[in-house]
């Protein structure tokens, strides 16, 4: 169902009669503030904003904030999407820090950039069947931990993608022949 033809109150109704049915309801909202992000709000009581770490995604990211916060929307929580530590390291790509601090908001996980949802997107099939464990999929899950009420730490992007060279690098780095 495209968003934009959906009015505002059937939103409010849809997302009454699924939430007596399952404990979650996630809406999925296009970019941007326009008919299809303003309809959503109304089915809407906790919001978690999704933004990569790009100075433009991070100033969208900062307009729909203060629409949130002008809404009532409570609480509200971020997910930094396709994160890659190596730009970060070499400052080409803003540092989870960096957003956290523009957009003030609890972080709820982070997403690493990964080639297999590229792939499972392609194919049709969720990441979690691609048969391979992808750095993605363990960010989703630990996502999806925390917004349920585990208690598990974020995932260190540093530690989390370092290729086979990388760490042969450091192992030989560390052993005295």
């Amino acid at each position: 169902i495209s968003m934009r033809l959906v009015p505002n109150q059937n939103w409010k109704k849809i997302s009454e009669l699924l939430s007596a049915k399952f404990e979650y309801v996630l809406v999925d909202c296009p970019a941007g503030v326009e008919d299809g992000f303003k309809n959503a709000l109304a089915a809407c009581s906790e919001a978690i904003v999704v933004t990569n770490p790009e100075l433009s995604a991070v100033r969208d990211a900062d307009r729909v904030i203060g629409i949130l916060n002008t809404c009532d929307i409570d609480p509200i929580q971020l997910v930094i999407n396709r994160v890659r530590p190596s730009m970060m390291a070499n400052q080409e790509m803003l540092t989870i820090e960096d957003v956290t601090s523009i957009l003030s908001l609890p972080l709820l996980g982070i997403v690493l950039e990964d080639e297999q949802v590229i792939i499972s997107t392609n194919r049709g099939e969720p990441l979690t069947l691609t048969g391979k464990k992808s750095p993605a999929s363990k960010c989703y899950l630990n996502v999806s931990q925390r917004l349920s009420g585990e208690d598990v730490s974020i995932i260190d992007p540093n530690n989390e993608q370092k290729s086979f060279k990388d760490k042969f690098v450091r192992l030989m780095q560390t052993k005295i022949f």
